[in-house]
């Protein structure tokens, strides 16, 4: 088993309360939003009792994390009730916060059923992965972001294809079905923490669609604000999932952007939201 995803999300533990992770090798320079999504999320659940699964998660990017340094997650064991168990963590990088997260985790309940219907779009083995619809035009990339774009530790196949190197505005809708590139364990609170991860690919995209003609992705600036998420059912991110993204609104050199994920069966398995920094660079 490959396990590059597992090690990344995996965190040392240093203290009951302390844990220390590794950075994913984004190109752009600065720690990936997702793995430090993922991240404070194994660091909260590594202090919860296994019966409780998570439900939700809200939080706010402070600072940009970089690649060079480690990251410590301090976790505060806010509440622990009943039916749910309350958690808030603190990322720090050189004794500064640079992200705050609070999460919740709910034992298994029964109650009222209904579900949003997943779009109709074509079906995975119908389409290629974004990287095989770049073709020759990956030629024209340094070969560091090959590099990334081979190693993300998910495949991506668009029901759209998005061409970055065409300035063409689009509606801010996306469709894309995600699956992770390697078996992971049976473990859905790891499925989960891998979920978060890959929730942060694509989604602010979303918002610059409608003004791809106004710009190079060099001559913007962009930066998650804060991120939140809700998961509805059990599921697995090694098998195919339905990631439909859409943007309502931009303004103020902000975009918000919402997402849903669906399993192959129709199924809305966990919901998200984000609002990120769409600003001209001077």
């Amino acid at each position: 088993m490959n396990n590059a995803l597992i090690d990344l999300i995996e965190l040392e533990k240093l203290d009951e309360n302390l844990f220390r992770g590794q950075n994913f090798p984004a190109v752009w320079g600065t720690v990936f939003g997702g793995q430090v999504l993922a991240q404070s999320l194994n660091a909260a659940r590594r202090t919860v009792d296994e019966d409780r699964v998570l439900h939700s998660m809200h939080c706010y990017f402070i600072l940009p994390g970089k690649l060079d340094s480690s990251i410590f997650f301090h976790v505060d064991r806010i509440r622990d009730g009943k039916s749910f168990t309350t958690r808030r963590v603190v990322a720090v990088q050189n004794g500064r916060p640079i992200f705050n997260m609070s999460c919740s985790f709910q034992i298994a309940e029964e109650g009222f059923e209904h579900n949003s219907t997943m779009p109709n779009v074509p079906h995975h083995s119908q389409l290629k992965t974004d990287i095989e619809l770049y073709g020759k035009q990956l030629d024209m990339v340094p070969p560091s972001i090959k590099n990334y774009l081979s190693n993300r530790y998910f495949h991506f196949k668009p029901i759209k294809a998005f061409n970055p190197f065409v300035r063409a505005k689009s509606e801010p809708i996306q469709q894309i079905w995600v699956k992770s590139d390697q078996k992971l364990p049976d473990n859905q609170a790891f499925h989960r923490e891998a979920l978060a991860f890959v929730s942060d690919f694509n989604l602010m995209l979303t918002g610059l669609m409608p003004h791809r003609d106004q710009f190079d992705f060099g001559q913007v600036q962009t930066a998650s604000l804060d991120h939140a998420m809700w998961f509805h059912h059990d599921f697995r991110v090694d098998e195919w999932l339905l990631f439909t993204t859409e943007s309502p609104n931009a303004s103020n050199g902000r975009g918000l952007n919402f997402g849903h994920f669906y399993n192959e069966k129709g199924d809305l398995v966990a919901s998200t939201a984000q609002e990120g920094l769409m600003r001209m660079r001077k």
